[in-house]
C-alpha cells in the first residue's frame, strides 16, 4: 500500500438504500492497494440510507444535510468534512468498482497535467456506457437534432456525446466525462473547488471539468480502469430531462456571450420541439422549460423538476 497517497471518497445519497450494500462490498476491492476514507453526504433521504451506511460502514463519516440539497452541494459538504486526501472519489450510489480500479485512476491522474480520471464504465447489462463529452457547440446541439447523438457522435468531432466505440479502446483527452464515477487529484480540487451548487443536478461535472480544462488541468479517460454503472433514469422521467436540457443552456449562458447563448437555446428548442412533434414526453417537458423565461433565471433546486 502507498502511504503517501489517500483517497477520500464521496458519495451523496438520496433514498439510495437498496443501493449501498453492493456499493460498499465493492469499494474494498476497488480500492485495493489504496489508503482511503469514505464520506458520505444524505440529501434527507425518506428511507434509511444514512442508518444503512453506519450499518454496513461504521467507520464512514454520514453527513444529514437535513434537505434535498443537490448533487454539487452534498459533493462539497463531503469533502468538507473529509479527512486529509491526495485525491478525491466521486461516486454515485449505483456504481460498482472493479478490482484495482482506483489504483490504476491513480496512475493516470499522475499523467503531467491531469486533473480529472475517469474509468470505463458498463451499465448493469455489461453494455458499454458512452461517457465521453466534447465541448457543448450549437452546431453540435443541431447535429444531435438532425442526426440523433449516436450517429453525430462518431462523424469526426461533430457530436458532443463520443459514441464510435473505438473512442473507448485506448486511453485519452476528453473536454469532460459523466460525473458517477470521477478521480479527481487534490491540486485540481483545490483550485477548482466548490462544484457549482446552483446547478443543483446535472451540468454541475461539465461546468467543474471545463473551469479545470481553464485552469490547466485535463481530464483522461482509461479503459483499464472499469467501473459499473446502473445509471438514473434522467432520459425516462420528463422532470429531470428538462432539468437537463435547461442546465445545458444555463452552463452555456455563463461561458459564453449572448449573441452565442441565444443561439444556443434556440438550437435546444429546435431539438425538443421537433423530438416533441413525434410525441416524446420529457421532449415536451423540456420545451416548456425552455419557453419559460423564469427558468432560465432561476436558481436551480428541488421545485424544478416539478411541472
Amino acid at each position: 500500500m502507498n502511504s503517501t497517497e489517500t483517497v477520500a471518497v464521496v458519495v451523496v445519497t438520496y433514498n439510495s438504500q437498496r443501493l449501498l450494500a453492493d456499493l460498499i462490498q465493492s469499494l474494498g476491492p476497488g480500492l485495493e492497494g489504496v489508503n482511503w476514507h469514505l464520506t458520505v453526504a444524505d440529501n434527507d433521504s425518506k428511507d434509511d440510507s444514512a442508518g444503512e451506511i453506519h450499518r454496513l460502514k461504521p467507520d464512514a463519516t454520514v453527513i444529514e444535510m437535513g434537505r434535498n440539497a443537490g448533487y454539487a452541494a452534498g459533493i462539497n459538504a463531503a469533502v468538507a468534512k473529509s479527512g486529509p486526501f491526495t485525491a478525491v472519489l466521486v461516486l454515485n450510489p449505483d456504481v460498482r468498482l472493479t478490482p484495482d480500479c482506483v489504483r490504476t485512476l491513480l496512475d493516470t491522474l499522475r499523467e503531467n497535467g491531469t486533473g480529472i480520471a475517469v474509468p470505463l464504465l458498463h451499465d448493469g447489462d455489461g453494455r458499454l456506457i458512452e461517457t465521453m463529452r466534447r465541448e457543448p457547440a450549437v452546431r453540435r446541439v443541431l447535429a444531435d437534432a438532425v442526426l440523433g447523438a449516436g450517429r453525430a457522435g462518431r462523424i469526426g468531432t461533430l457530436g458532443e456525446m463520443i459514441t464510435d466505440p473505438g473512442q473507448y479502446r485506448s486511453e485519452t483527452v476528453t473536454a469532460w466525462a459523466e460525473g458517477s464515477t470521477m478521480l479527481i487529484s487534490a491540486d485540481c480540487w483545490n483550485a477548482i473547488a466548490p462544484w457549482d451548487e446552483s446547478f443543483f443536478l446535472y451540468s454541475e461535472e461539465t461546468d467543474f471539468a471545463l473551469r479545470a480544462r481553464d485552469a490547466g488541468f485535463v481530464t483522461r479517460f482509461t479503459p483499464a480502469a472499469r467501473a459499473t454503472h446502473l445509471e438514473g433514469d434522467s432520459k425516462v422521467s420528463p422532470g429531470l430531462w428538462a432539468l437537463l436540457t435547461i442546465n445545458k443552456v444555463r452552463l452555456y449562458r455563463r461561458r459564453h456571450h449572448r449573441l452565442a447563448a441565444t443561439a444556443f437555446w434556440a438550437a435546444l428548442l429546435l431539438r425538443e420541439t421537433s423530438r416533441a412533434a413525434i410525441g416524446n414526453v420529457p421532449s415536451r417537458r423540456a420545451v416548456r422549460f425552455l419557453l419559460n423565461p423564469r427558468r432560465l433565471r432561476e436558481t436551480p433546486g428541488p421545485h424544478t423538476v416539478t411541472a
